[in-house]
């Protein structure tokens, strides 16, 4: 077997085999395979794609280059999320600690922020002495304590999907469906875990902006779960504006503990639950959805989420104070507000332009090597529907360096539309799809 009679194969819109797909795959992780060949394979796939059988076969491959874990030993179901990614995405800091309060093991392997969305980790990390980067053994140490664990991927775990996934960005084939679905669930089949709740988003803030092509990779990525033998179900939500009223590591982390105290904005409450009660739903803990929200609903409510959330930050060594004291974390020197230019109500609020200003101001990444400023971000004082008279506060740019600040103003001038009437509001969550 050879690496270019596959990568023919599939330049000529075959179909590869099990054993071509492995073999492939094992050689690239253990540089058999260059570069320059990856490279030209996945720009067949990109091209030609993949049947969903084959994919599920590139999961598998890459999964298993890496340590698969086990958690056996856990007295109890295990389960995941995964979002696409948009702006102010924070739901994992509350459905995590919300499903573990209610019975279930959440292994969170996360990732971080690129381009105009946030990452998990960069969030987490803006808490005072947190850390992402446990071993393996700290990580099943602090599941068994807590029920929670929240880490960044570590060397062990797929290690072929990184090599390749740093090859796609310099390739110009991230956005192959195949490769997307496969990547993503590498890192997910490989937690351990019984099922797994998917947030696939769709909108301008999303990297599927359109609905067909957000539905098209969740049912992908449900298929691989399937075909592996996981209980998979799909949310595709809306992005077109940001979730709740922050973007920003250290503002989100102050709004995921508003919302877990019962105080937070109702967007990101409630998809938060919903995600929360599907992980319930799946695992068995319940066997009605409306009895998984209630369950949410009450560790919400009762505040065992919020000390599920000072249980593990305290576990992987950071200052649970925050919880009480949101002065604990890092705070930017400015504040800069963003006025409405007339009277109306918002009818548009530019996720995408917004999340790249939040990056402009150090919020986000560039490139990869990128630093982030934990205390930088926007803070939406109104949301589209949202009555705004002329010159008051629309959103507030948390600032500490003002090189860029008058690029990302402007950025978020333009994303901002005021009109004598509101658009019809559209819902939250857009459709459930289950395996």
């Amino acid at each position: 077997m050879r690496a270019s009679d596959i990568i023919y194969r599939k330049r000529e819109g075959e179909a590869l085999r099990r054993e071509e797909i492995e073999f492939f795959i094992s050689g690239y992780a253990a540089g058999q395979v260059p570069d320059y060949q990856a490279a030209a394979l996945a720009m067949a796939v990109f091209f030609r794609g993949m049947t969903a059988e084959e994919t599920v076969w590139l999961t598998e491959a890459m999964m298993r280059t890496g340590e698969v874990l086990d958690f056996a030993d856990l007295d109890g179901p295990k389960a995941d999320k995964h979002s696409t990614g948009g702006v102010g995405d924070k739901t994992s800091l509350i459905l995590a600690p919300l499903a573990a309060a209610c019975g279930v093991y959440v292994p969170m392997i996360s990732g971080r922020g690129l381009g105009h969305t946030g990452g998990t980790l960069d969030k987490l990390e803006s808490i005072p002495g947190f850390r992402v980067g446990l071993s393996l053994e700290e990580f099943r140490r602090v599941l068994r304590r807590s029920k929670l664990g929240l880490i960044g991927q570590t060397p062990e775990i797929a290690p072929a999907d990184r090599k390749l996934y740093a090859l796609r960005d310099v390739t110009s084939t991230v956005e192959s469906r195949p490769l997307i679905a496969a990547s993503i669930m590498s890192k997910k089949m490989a937690e351990g875990i019984d099922a797994l709740v998917l947030d696939v988003k769709t909108g301008d803030g999303a990297f599927m902006k359109a609905f067909e092509d957000s539905k098209a990779l969740a049912e992908a990525m449900l298929a691989i779960g399937k075909g592996m033998g996981r209980k998979v179900v799909a949310l595709i939500t809306d992005m077109d504006q940001p979730l709740g009223r922050t973007a920003g590591n250290a503002l989100e982390v102050v709004e995921c503990v508003e919302t877990l105290k019962g105080r937070g904005p109702k967007d990101l409450e409630s998809l938060s639950i919903e995600l929360a009660a599907w992980m319930l739903q799946l695992t068995g803990v319940t066997t009605r959805i409306e009895a998984a929200r209630f369950k949410v609903r009450e560790a919400l409510s009762s505040g065992a989420g919020l000390r599920k959330f000072q249980e593990v930050i305290e576990l992987q060594g950071g200052d649970p104070r925050v919880c009480d004291d949101p002065g604990t974390l890092p705070r930017a020197r400015e504040r800069v507000d963003v006025p409405a230019p007339h009277d109306g109500r918002v009818a548009r609020l530019g996720c995408r332009a917004l999340g790249h200003a939040a990056m402009l101001l150090g919020a986000g990444r560039e490139r990869v090597e990128s630093r982030i400023d934990p205390a930088v971000g926007i803070v939406f004082h109104k949301k589209v529907g949202d009555l705004v008279i002329a010159g008051e506060p629309v959103m507030t740019l948390h600032v500490n360096d003002r090189s860029r600040l008058a690029e990302a103003r402007e950025l978020c001038l333009g994303a901002l539309k005021v009109a004598p009437e509101a658009p019809s509001p559209a819902p939250l969550i857009k459709a459930v799809l289950e395996a």
